[in-house]
């Protein structure tokens, strides 16, 4: 005769594989990139401080806190990721201060965020892995340097909750992964130690942090080993991009593919099997009838896939005029705004419709 605890024990599996937990209807963060103050940063990591492409003040500018509060009040959109030059926060100056100038334009966009009512706010390093040409840790700046302005940044900010850390936006053609692997593990020990203990950590891939390449690059298994200080993998997030055109260059108007069966469907497979999370935090397409098409078939499995998928921040609203192929720029008539068609289709109605 079988004990009671045993009884009770065969009756809840029984009911659980009955009736499996259900997973999340929809991520939890959803919104955009506020960009310009990345504005002049070249995919070599070189980045103008003067001329014609030196970073915009779209504080100023671009009234990007009142885009910020249309995009949360409006949209119900919570999440923005917020692009910096590294040279722009250091004034150029290579293992230096943040720039009190520099870094206090960025923080009235970090604020505007935070005050927005935004429920995540992304510091991104819009650097490509490089400072003026050479690859961070591989003949470049040390590890030590980068680290050291991620804790300048994480002891201003870190005690903040909604504060989140995008180490490094789309690092490419790194020749040793597991080199760029180290990299990051210095940041996140760097980040933590400065008292941002419990904050999000983006951990960026090789090959344009592409989600399609995220497993075969290798960055899946480098950067699976990176750890907080405790030993646990807590908040650490696997930072990923994908387009939607020909070439994932996000360069077209026109969209061609929604990567659900060649990226988002196999990394779901690996970040499930390897109980790890993501975060899409640039994609984005023209305002096109085919955009609008694969864009909310995307987002759409990304909330259908929400036990690993964290969320989506769109490329992008900010500075960028009308004219740019990616536009989400509202535009602002009196005190209403109304969203490109992109943005009120996929972006914000795939998460309200969820």
């Amino acid at each position: 005769m079988k004990s009671t605890l045993v009884v009770a024990t065969a009756a809840l599996a029984s009911l659980t594989q009955a009736h499996p937990a259900k997973r999340a209807t929809k991520v939890q963060y959803a919104g955009v990139n506020i960009a310009g103050f990345d504005f002049g940063c070249a995919t070599d990591g070189t980045c103008s401080l003067s001329g014609n492409s030196k970073p915009y003040d779209i504080v100023s500018g671009a009234n990007a806190l009142g885009q910020m509060n249309h995009f949360v009040k409006d949209d119900s959109l919570n999440a923005f990721r917020l692009p910096v030059g590294w040279q722009f926060l250091t004034n150029g100056q290579l293992g230096g201060q943040l720039n009190s100038n520099n870094a206090g334009q960025y923080d009235r966009l970090v604020q505007g965020c935070l005050n927005s009512g935004a429920s995540l706010c992304i510091l991104d390093i819009h650097n490509y892995a490089r400072w003026n040409g050479k690859i961070v840790g591989q003949g470049g700046p040390t590890n030590a340097q980068l680290a050291d302005i991620w804790k300048q940044l994480a002891t201003k900010y870190g005690k903040n909750s909604k504060i989140a850390f995008g180490v490094m936006n789309e690092p490419h053609d790194i020749p040793d992964i597991k080199t760029w692997a180290a990299t990051v593990q210095e940041v996140v020990t760097a980040i933590r130690n400065a008292g941002a203990t419990t904050n999000i950590i983006l951990l960026p891939g090789n090959n344009w942090t592409s989600a399609e390449t995220y497993v075969s690059s290798g960055s899946a298994e480098a950067l699976a080993a990176v750890k907080n200080p405790d030993g646990t993998t807590s908040n650490l997030i696997m930072d990923v991009h994908k387009y939607l055109d020909s070439d994932n260059s996000g360069t077209h108007t026109d969209c061609v593919k929604n990567n659900i069966d060649n990226a988002f469907k196999p990394l779901a497979e690996w970040l499930r099997t390897n109980g790890r999370k993501a975060m899409l935090t640039e994609s984005g397409g023209g305002n096109t009838a085919s955009c609008q098409q694969y864009m909310c078939q995307q987002i759409q499995y990304l909330n259908q896939n929400a036990d690993v998928y964290l969320g989506y921040t769109g490329w992008a609203a900010g500075g960028f005029a009308p004219s740019y192929e990616l536009n989400e720029v509202p535009t602002q008539n009196g005190n209403s705004w109304t969203d490109t068609s992109l943005v009120k289709s996929c972006i914000v109605g795939a998460w309200k419709n969820a």
